[in-house]
């Protein structure tokens, strides 16, 4: 259920799911950590002194997506059981999760999000599963419009960036090696997350407990766990590497593992119950179903855009800019590259298409804004809704409105009324702050043609005129990013 619920977040192109599951995002690891959420750090702390790592098998959608591809692997009939216990690899672990430190504290968290569990997932379901998704929509869409029906409306599905892509590919391509022959090798040597609760589940209340007096060490418990931390022969549990999957319960035949309180002594209630034939109370119980709720909306299926019904429009290209665009509410360009995971929840999320990920070494795959798909409407505040990580904080739509990213700069050797003597003024009439004005060119002379000037002052940089200019390639008029945001 966690899982499903928290994929559709990352398809999802309605916004309706992060109304009511947004907080799925927000109580992952490494975001509330970069954010600073003291509660949800706290809360995941003591779940994991309580009950182990419950967070890796059930909240984290990395470690379930590796159940999920370990699963089907186990689906072969020879391959039921085909796992055996290995001494843990601690150095590895701890170099993984010293390597994960530095790059934070030296800035460069683009890359420490290579293997936070989180992000890594979130670029796998943006860029690989969301493509899919949205072409199956479209499909509906144009199924639907056969019969004048518009429940359904088509959206873009374009290639955002092609490094990410490459990742993600690569990505999912480790991770299905991995858990096919070895079920959570990645949990358990290179993620961080893993490291860090492992620890501490070392000290949980609860935990799987094996009773020597029952074990006859036939080795099933060892060769159905998917963390390869049961040593059958000595009935040890290495609960540093134990996700709590309670796999190792329903597949001892003697009853000689039970969840319990591991200062409690004699029989257990699950032992109890064991010896009677009732079914074990104390294993863990799922939700057997979960309601999805699926968005619909009005708008009908955008149609390729012709210039008079003949020639394709042109494809706009991404001009020069010295200082990158980032997003109101992430206070400045430094702040943002701080605290970002780079999970790609703010570019599925945003519905004018003008976050994308940034190909630059230093923000690698954190989003960049540009805008030629669209511009940073005044009154959508998507992306500060859904970041989990608060490297985009939660701003209104006032708030939005007085914020100021960068400011428009006009080039007049690609400015229509100059290149073909036609009248235009586009910039003008849809700047949402009233930032541009149209003047003469000439001095005094009042025939000539009107040009814009841009007023910096009272520009925001939400690109509106960068977006609507029908210069082609290049826009006559851009956006220029500002370091540090500030407040107009």
């Amino acid at each position: 259920m966690f899982f499903a619920l928290l994929t559709l977040l990352f398809l999802d192109f309605t916004g309706t799911m992060h109304a009511w599951f947004g907080w799925l995002a927000d109580i992952q690891f490494v975001p509330a950590v970069l954010a600073l959420n003291l509660f949800v750090i706290l809360f995941l702390v003591v779940l994991t002194l309580l009950f182990g790592r419950v967070y890796c098998s059930v909240i984290c959608p990395l470690g379930i997506f590796q159940d999920i591809v370990s699963y089907v692997s186990g689906l072969r009939r020879r391959k039921r059981h085909r796992f055996s216990y290995s001494p843990a690899l601690g150095w590895l672990r701890y170099v993984c999760l010293a390597l994960f430190v530095v790059l934070l504290l030296a800035g460069f968290v683009s890359f420490a999000s290579l293997l936070d569990p989180y992000a890594a997932y979130g670029r796998v379901a943006s860029h690989l599963l969301a493509p899919v998704y949205r072409w199956g929509n479209n499909l509906l869409a144009g199924l639907a419009e056969k019969f004048d029906s518009y429940a359904f409306y088509s959206t873009e599905i374009w290639l955002k960036s092609l490094p990410v892509l490459v990742v993600a590919v690569v990505t999912v391509i480790v991770l299905c090696i991995l858990a096919w022959r070895n079920g959570r090798t990645y949990c358990n040597t290179i993620c961080p997350v893993g490291t860090v609760l492992g620890f501490l589940s070392r000290y949980s209340l609860f935990r799987p407990v094996i009773d020597t007096e029952k074990c006859t060490h036939c080795k099933l418990c060892s060769r159905t766990c998917k963390a390869s931390c049961i040593d059958s022969e000595n009935a040890q549990i290495d609960y540093s590497r134990c996700v709590a999957c309670m796999d190792c319960l329903d597949a001892c035949r003697q009853g000689a593992i039970t969840y319990r309180n591991r200062f409690r002594s004699g029989t257990s209630m699950a032992d109890k119950t064991a010896d009677t034939g009732q079914p074990d109370k104390e294993r863990r119980r799922f939700l057997s179903t979960a309601i999805l709720l699926a968005a619909s909306a009005t708008l009908k299926a955008q149609e390729k855009k012709v210039d008079g019904g003949l020639a394709v429009i042109e494809d706009k290209k991404i001009p020069f800019r010295a200082t990158g665009l980032t997003p109101p509410g992430s206070l400045s360009a430094e702040h943002f590259a701080q605290h970002c995971t780079a999970c790609q929840l703010c570019v599925s999320a945003c519905p004018n298409q003008v976050l994308r990920p940034s190909t630059g070494l230093h923000t690698f795959m954190q989003p960049e804004m540009s805008y030629e798909r669209g511009y940073c409407r005044p009154e959508c505040t998507e992306c500060s809704d859904v970041c989990p990580a608060g490297a985009i904080r939660p701003i209104t739509a006032a708030d939005k409105s007085a914020i100021q990213i960068g400011h428009a700069v006009w080039l007049a050797d690609n400015c229509v009324p100059l290149t073909d003597g036609v009248e235009c003024g586009n910039c003008a009439r849809h700047c949402p702050v009233g930032a541009i004005s149209m003047i003469p060119s000439v001095a005094g002379d009042a025939s000539s043609p009107k040009i814009p000037v841009v007023n910096t002052e009272r520009c925001i940089g939400c690109g509106a005129c960068e977006n609507l200019c029908p210069a082609r390639p290049f826009s006559a008029i851009y956006v220029e990013g500002h370091e540090v945001h500030r407040t107009i």
